[in-house]
Protein backbone atom coordinates (compact mmCIF):
# COMPACT_ATOMS: atom_id res chain seq x y z
CA UNK A 1 0.00 0.00 0.00
CA UNK A 2 2.08 2.53 1.19
CA UNK A 3 4.73 1.79 -1.90
CA UNK A 4 2.31 2.51 -3.95
CA UNK A 5 1.05 5.57 -2.66
CA UNK A 6 4.87 6.42 -2.93
CA UNK A 7 5.01 5.23 -6.47
CA UNK A 8 1.94 8.22 -6.82
CA UNK A 9 3.51 10.64 -5.48
CA UNK A 10 6.64 10.35 -7.44
CA UNK A 11 4.94 10.48 -10.46
CA UNK A 12 2.74 13.13 -10.09
CA UNK A 13 6.49 15.56 -8.92
CA UNK A 14 8.24 13.94 -12.12
CA UNK A 15 5.00 15.10 -13.94
CA UNK A 16 5.36 18.48 -12.93
CA UNK A 17 9.09 19.01 -13.42
CA UNK A 18 8.20 17.89 -16.63
CA UNK A 19 5.73 20.47 -17.01
CA UNK A 20 7.31 22.99 -15.56
CA UNK A 21 10.37 22.16 -17.83
CA UNK A 22 7.73 22.30 -20.68
CA UNK A 23 6.20 26.15 -19.73
CA UNK A 24 9.92 27.54 -19.21
CA UNK A 25 10.91 26.36 -22.85
CA UNK A 26 7.27 27.69 -24.89
CA UNK A 27 8.21 30.86 -26.40
CA UNK A 28 5.60 33.51 -25.76
CA UNK A 29 2.22 33.55 -24.20
CA UNK A 30 0.33 31.99 -27.31
CA UNK A 31 0.96 28.14 -26.65
CA UNK A 32 1.45 28.71 -22.93
CA UNK A 33 -2.10 28.57 -21.65
CA UNK A 34 -3.05 25.93 -24.27
CA UNK A 35 -0.30 23.51 -22.62
CA UNK A 36 -1.42 24.54 -19.08
CA UNK A 37 -5.15 23.73 -19.62
CA UNK A 38 -3.78 20.13 -21.41
CA UNK A 39 -1.01 19.85 -18.61
CA UNK A 40 -3.71 20.74 -15.86
CA UNK A 41 -6.39 18.05 -17.35
CA UNK A 42 -3.71 15.43 -17.07
CA UNK A 43 -3.29 16.60 -13.54
CA UNK A 44 -6.61 16.24 -12.58
CA UNK A 45 -6.10 11.94 -13.98
CA UNK A 46 -3.31 11.29 -12.07
CA UNK A 47 -4.41 12.81 -9.32
CA UNK A 48 -7.75 10.89 -9.67
CA UNK A 49 -5.76 7.80 -10.42
CA UNK A 50 -5.95 6.10 -6.26
CA UNK A 51 -9.66 7.25 -6.39
CA UNK A 52 -10.10 5.38 -9.81
CA UNK A 53 -8.75 2.38 -8.71
CA UNK A 54 -9.95 1.56 -5.40
CA UNK A 55 -13.69 1.81 -6.93
CA UNK A 56 -12.50 -0.54 -9.77
CA UNK A 57 -13.51 2.41 -12.50
CA UNK A 58 -10.22 2.12 -13.56
CA UNK A 59 -10.35 -1.47 -14.65
CA UNK A 60 -13.82 -0.69 -16.71
CA UNK A 61 -12.09 1.90 -18.87
CA UNK A 62 -9.32 -0.68 -19.03
CA UNK A 63 -11.99 -2.93 -20.71
CA UNK A 64 -13.52 -0.47 -22.41
CA UNK A 65 -10.88 0.36 -24.61
CA UNK A 66 -10.09 -3.03 -25.24
CA UNK A 67 -13.87 -4.50 -25.81
CA UNK A 68 -13.80 -5.82 -29.43
CA UNK A 69 -16.69 -2.27 -30.47
CA UNK A 70 -13.91 -0.24 -29.61
CA UNK A 71 -11.53 -2.28 -31.60
CA UNK A 72 -13.94 -2.10 -34.98
CA UNK A 73 -14.42 1.59 -34.81
CA UNK A 74 -10.98 2.58 -34.84
CA UNK A 75 -10.32 0.45 -37.90
CA UNK A 76 -12.83 1.66 -39.44
CA UNK A 77 -12.18 5.29 -38.13
CA UNK A 78 -8.33 4.50 -39.82
CA UNK A 79 -10.06 3.11 -43.02
CA UNK A 80 -11.87 6.40 -43.25
CA UNK A 81 -8.77 8.25 -42.83
CA UNK A 82 -6.53 6.53 -45.18
CA UNK A 83 -9.27 6.76 -48.00
CA UNK A 84 -9.91 10.20 -47.37
CA UNK A 85 -5.94 10.88 -47.45
CA UNK A 86 -5.64 9.18 -50.78
CA UNK A 87 -8.54 11.50 -52.61
CA UNK A 88 -7.81 14.49 -54.83
CA UNK A 89 -10.24 17.10 -55.68
CA UNK A 90 -8.82 17.33 -59.18
CA UNK A 91 -9.12 13.61 -60.03
CA UNK A 92 -13.12 14.74 -59.80
CA UNK A 93 -12.65 17.56 -62.04
CA UNK A 94 -12.68 17.29 -65.93
CA UNK A 95 -9.05 18.38 -67.17
CA UNK A 96 -10.23 20.79 -69.37
CA UNK A 97 -12.10 22.78 -66.45
CA UNK A 98 -9.17 25.49 -65.63
CA UNK A 99 -8.59 26.35 -69.39
CA UNK A 100 -12.33 26.41 -70.26
CA UNK A 101 -12.97 29.41 -67.76
CA UNK A 102 -9.61 31.21 -68.19
CA UNK A 103 -10.83 31.17 -71.90
CA UNK A 104 -13.73 32.55 -71.20
CA UNK A 105 -12.63 35.06 -68.77
CA UNK A 106 -10.33 36.64 -71.54
CA UNK A 107 -13.34 36.48 -74.12
CA UNK A 108 -15.90 38.45 -72.27
CA UNK A 109 -13.09 41.35 -72.02
CA UNK A 110 -11.86 41.10 -75.73
CA UNK A 111 -8.24 41.27 -73.96
CA UNK A 112 -5.86 38.40 -75.43
CA UNK A 113 -2.09 38.27 -73.87
CA UNK A 114 0.77 37.68 -76.27
CA UNK A 115 3.21 37.61 -73.68
CA UNK A 116 4.25 37.84 -69.85
CA UNK A 117 7.40 39.22 -68.48
CA UNK A 118 8.35 39.22 -64.64
CA UNK A 119 11.29 41.23 -63.57
CA UNK A 120 13.49 43.09 -65.74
Amino acid sequence: MFDYIYEWIQNLAFYLVIVTAVLQIIPGKGYKKYVQFFSGMVMILLMLTPILKLTGIETRFYDLYHSQEYEMERKEIEKQKSYFEDLDILDFLPEEYGQEEQKAEGDKNGIEVEEIQVGE
